[in-house]
């Protein structure tokens, strides 16, 4: 038997304050709790068809749930799954993401990009020192190796 993993892909949990989720209208459903006197269900109509049409294609969703956007569907998948399903890419400074950009240009293997004596001396500081020290930490050292393999493999964001 193979096994596959999933590409990255485009998520939003909905927090029942979106107008519009990936261009698509949101609307609440008619159905209030009791509690809260805010929706219990949301609507979205993700087909272009005419509204009177009996074969419009909408998804309904709730607070929490997430959704999914791959090539041209919307799934909603409820929040428990998406965590057990989706982990959110890792977030990385600029200088390390330029840094994975060379490497894998010039064919640099990964663990030559993370051991490599060439890494630029701000992605070695990033990977090795305690904030505000100038002490070698080994625990952040081997987290942030493990945090710049997995961008390496799956993709990653640059921070702000």
């Amino acid at each position: 038997m193979k096994f596959y993993r999933k590409q990255p892909l485009e998520a939003e949990q909905f927090d029942g304050s979106q107008k519009l989720v990936f261009g698509y209208s949101v609307i609440p459903s008619g159905i209030i709790d009791a509690i809260t006197g805010k929706p219990v269900y949301y609507s979205m109509l993700v087909d272009d068809g005419c509204q009177d049409s009996d074969d419009d294609t909408g998804v309904v969703l709730e607070v929490s749930d997430w959704i999914v956007k791959e090539a041209d569907e919307i799934e909603v998948i409820a929040d428990d799954v998406f965590k057990k399903t989706y982990a959110e890419l890792p977030v990385i400074p600029k200088e390390v993401a330029d840094w994975i950009e060379k490497c894998k240009n010039d064919g640099t293997s990964v663990g030559d990009m993370l051991c490599s004596e060439r890494r630029p001396e701000k992605m070695r500081d990033w990977m090795a020192l305690t904030p505000g020290t100038y002490e070698f930490n080994q625990r952040r050292y081997k987290e942030h190796q493990e945090l710049v393999a997995r961008a390496w493999l799956d993709g990653y964001q640059v921070e702000d």
